[in-house]
């Protein structure tokens, strides 16, 4: 009889354990609208995820750093300075935007990410290229909207839910929205007449820029000020060049400075002595640690960088103690501990 038991009772208990082992793939996935409104099955737990662009790869480390498997390029020293251990020992990956443009596909498959994130580009040429490559890949791809500023909010809680950290996606979103909100409640109250009309300098010389409708150059007017550069972008790319001669017909009330180097010596060159900016000392080097508040590449960082904008060129409309900001701001969105003062040396004034 015992015998007899075992021959019958085994079978069933063996099917029954097949059923669930094939069963449990679909139990354990799910299947998402992307942002592109692409629908996309994915794990249902999700714990490594490359991003192929750095505004992307920002955007993870923003919901968790700790999910991230790998990095767009090497990183500069001042990313590492100011961001979360763990961080700093991934492997490069490379990417297919922005300054990470070549893809590491062995490594890529040597991590085995559980998704891939893709900043979303509008829908023409650039971004079909990059769906046509990363097609080719055997991991699920996932397009985030991050166009403008405006796009975060929803970008962050979109990720947030993506990642399963709904709810802290969604305090970083309501966070974002506050301060476009009040950006644009502030900016609405200046007169036309009374804006500050504002220079972008870019490149180791000064003389590249943003036109005013790039969204590159998108907080100065959300911050109420003018781009003396006006008109509709060229490119996606930007950075075109003017002349001093051009520069000087503007004559900008303030000069907001990219690169370290040149804001370095615009004091000394003689050649903008002339211009009203650097006479009244209104240049400002944007704050970049650990990465830039304002653009190249653009981030969450602008969340911030809209505040202190608000505040350079509105002192008297929006009061704000920036040292506080940036420390609150740093201790949410990177979960860094910031002294005053070095809250005071990022903001470098």
């Amino acid at each position: 009889m015992p015998s007899c038991f075992f021959t019958f009772a085994r079978p069933p208990l063996l099917g029954l354990a097949l059923v669930l082992l094939l069963a449990l793939p679909s139990l354990q996935a799910r299947e998402i609208t992307d942002m592109a409104g692409r629908r996309i099955t994915l794990p249902e737990t999700i714990t490594k995820v490359v991003a192929v662009s750095p505004p992307a790869t920002y955007l993870v480390y923003a919901i968790d750093p700790s999910l991230l498997a790998g990095l767009n390029f090497p990183l500069w020293s001042s990313e590492k300075k100011y961001t979360v251990p763990g961080y700093r020992k991934l492997p490069v990956i490379g990417g297919l935007a922005g300054q990470g443009r070549t893809l590491n596909r062995e490594m890529l498959f040597k991590v085995q990410p559980d998704l891939i994130v893709h900043w979303s580009w509008r829908d023409d040429a650039t971004n079909n290229k990059f769906l046509a490559s990363m097609a080719k890949l055997p991991f699920p791809l996932v397009q985030i909207n991050m166009q403008t500023i405006e796009d975060y909010p929803a970008a962050l809680a979109f990720s947030g839910e993506l990642l399963g950290r709904k709810k802290r996606g969604q305090r970083l979103a309501d966070y974002a929205q506050e301060a476009i909100d009040q950006a644009k409640e502030i900016a609405a109250s200046i007169d036309e007449n009374n804006r500050v009309r504002v220079y972008y300098a870019e490149g180791t010389d000064g003389l590249s820029t943003e036109r005013s409708r790039s969204f590159h150059a998108e907080l100065i007017p959300l911050a109420g000020g003018v781009n003396v550069h006006q008109g509709k972008t060229l490119d996606h790319y930007g950075m075109e060049k003017i002349s001093m001669e051009q520069l000087l017909l503007y004559d900008p009330e303030v000069i907001l400075v990219k690169e370290p180097s040149f804001f370095a010596h615009i004091f000394r060159d003689p050649r903008w002595q002339n211009l009203r900016a650097v006479k009244e000392k209104k240049v400002f080097l944007i704050p970049f640690e650990p990465f830039n508040w304002f653009d190249r590449p653009p981030s969450f960082m602008r969340v911030l960088g809209i505040k202190w904008l608000l505040n350079l060129l509105h002192p008297e409309q929006y009061p704000l103690d920036m040292i506080a900001k940036t420390q609150e701001f740093y201790s949410l969105f990177l979960g860094v501990h910031l002294t005053p003062a070095q809250a005071k040396e990022v903001l470098h004034p």
